[in-house]
């Protein structure tokens, strides 16, 4: 938790971190979690990430043609921080 430095900053993070756990099923104890699993844990970092940082994703999908005439879908992802 580097730079949260005062008693209230690691008490509200703590909190958002139940928060988040709490919104994708997780369940979390106070003090250590040893006992999750890679995909829990990271899972709980993903959604505290994205509250914290939402951006907008736009997919479009257009044709490629080669020499030889094959048609290849390609997808382009295109991230805007709102």
């Amino acid at each position: 938790m580097k730079g949260v430095t005062t008693q209230q900053g690691r008490e509200t993070l703590n909190r958002f971190k139940m928060e988040a756990a709490n919104e994708v099923g997780v369940n979390l104890k106070q003090g250590y979690n040893g006992d999750l699993t890679s995909r829990e844990a990271g899972s709980v970092g993903g959604q505290m990430v994205n509250t914290m940082c939402p951006e907008l994703q736009y997919r479009f999908t257009r044709r490629k043609v080669s020499n030889n005439g094959h048609k290849t879908d390609i997808t382009y992802t295109v991230e805007l921080i709102a």
